[in-house]
């Protein structure tokens, strides 16, 4: 199942309540390619304790901007809408879920 898309409009919303991993992206980025799926195995893996949303920041500069995203992939993590945890770059699955379990 792919991950939703979230935007400039929608953010808030999405990251208001409860754990929540967002991949800042862009379809040109090399390193966020290689990182998709491993985000769609997390997220059949563990789906049910936090929501990952990826944004497209090449289409939602209000938010890239927000949150100083200079580089991509840039994972950020949310808990009831303060950012917990940020990931620069590619991450093994492995780190990232030890980052991430440390938060669920």
């Amino acid at each position: 199942m792919a991950i939703a898309e979230v935007n400039d409009n929608t953010f808030q919303d999405e990251i208001a309540n409860g754990t929540v991993l967002v991949d800042f992206w862009a379809p040109w980025c090399g390193p966020c390619k290689m990182i998709a799926p491993v985000l769609e195995e997390i997220d059949g893996e563990i789906g049910d304790m936090l929501k990952i949303r990826k944004l497209n920041v090449d289409h939602n500069p209000n938010v890239t901007q927000q949150y100083g995203v200079m580089s991509i992939p840039t994972l950020m993590l949310f808990r009831d809408g303060q950012v917990i945890e940020t990931f620069v770059g590619y991450q093994p699955k492995a780190n990232l879920l030890n980052l991430i379990n440390q938060h669920i």
